[in-house]
């Protein structure tokens, strides 16, 4: 049992996988001798080679194409945009390509790649680097997205998603990287994806997130308790599909619910989840379901951050407002 950060446990699914599997490969920019930005893939090229862990040109576009022909000729690539608010410039592989390629062959062919990327806020990044595209990525049909909250699910849901057959993106926020450690086993397990998980039980109020809010979310029902209110805290770990069962169950429980996310109101999946929440369980809602979220701007640059960005403070306010409706 390692007591690792977010960042290790990653590392330590690809080391699984790389061990495991001779067919899956590591690449992106920075990747091989400096192990990433973030230091994630650090390591990995002097243990497994530079055929197997390798560095690509500053091109998006290429990596995705790359990940495409070398999923088609027998490859698990597991390729790094460096940030996601750089996937634009690889957005027709994945969502133009990748996610399609099942249908387009008849269910003869598949895609098994994964598509790393560190994003989110609460950090200082410069532009275009903090960003929370996974609404893009969600309403993509073919594509599952994956973000963990934690270590211990990082390492089982990334050794899911690498074997999984069908693209998976997998989003690392920046500031989980190191924030916090937890216990996670040396050996390997996995995670199903699609399934949520209960990170707290409550019975007065749900409260649904994903990625930095989880977090969020797990202070602001420790302030909510205080004063004798017991918030039911979700941790969604796949927003594509999610999972709408255990979203249901809960709300069918506590008859309220907030939806988090760091993503603007307009972005993210937090509106899809209203929806579907209020046509499987309106009748047993006692308020309307509450959105906690970011403001429909474009993402502020770092000295404004921290006032832009939800906090466990606003998540309580949202939450007594659904109480006290």
């Amino acid at each position: 049992m390692g007591n690792w950060t977010m960042a290790q446990a990653i590392t330590d699914a690809m080391r699984n996988e790389l061990n495991k599997n001779e067919d899956v490969l590591v690449f992106g920019e920075d990747v091989g001798q400096n192990g990433g930005v973030f230091r994630v893939t650090e390591g990995l090229q002097k243990e497994f080679g530079e055929d197997r862990v390798f560095d690509t040109p500053l091109a998006e576009s290429g990596i995705g194409g790359l990940a495409i022909g070398l999923a088609l000729t027998g490859h698990r690539p597991v390729m790094e945009i460096q940030f996601f608010g750089f996937v634009f410039e690889v957005f027709d592989s994945i969502a133009g390509q990748m996610s399609r390629w099942r249908y387009r062959s008849g269910n003869k062919q598949t895609m098994p790649v994964t598509v790393r990327s560190p994003f989110g806020g609460g950090v200082k990044t410069p532009e275009m680097h903090a960003d929370s595209l996974e609404g893009l990525m969600a309403q993509t049909p073919g594509l599952k997205v994956v973000i963990p909250s934690n270590p211990y699910d990082a390492k089982g849901l990334l050794i899911s998603a690498i074997r999984d057959n069908d693209p998976v993106v997998f989003l690392e926020h920046m500031k989980l990287y190191r924030s916090f450690r937890q216990d996670v086993p040396e050996e390997e397990y996995t995670i199903e994806l699609g399934k949520a998980d209960i990170k707290r039980e409550g019975k007065d109020i749900t409260m649904i997130a994903y990625g930095a809010m989880v977090q969020a979310s797990m202070k602001a029902a420790e302030e909510l308790a205080e004063e004798g209110i017991e918030a039911e805290v979700i941790d969604l770990m796949t927003v594509a599909p999610f999972d709408v069962e255990t979203v249901i169950a809960s709300v069918e429980k506590t008859n309220r619910a907030i939806v988090i996310q760091e993503a603007q109101k307009q972005a993210g999946i937090a509106s899809q989840i209203v929806a579907e929440i209020t046509e499987r369980a309106i009748l047993s809602l006692e308020a309307p379901v509450l959105r906690v979220t970011s403001p429909d701007t474009v993402y502020p640059f770092a000295a404004v951050e921290d006032a832009w960005l939800p906090n466990p403070a606003i998540i309580v306010e949202k939450a007594k407002e659904v109480i006290n409706f």
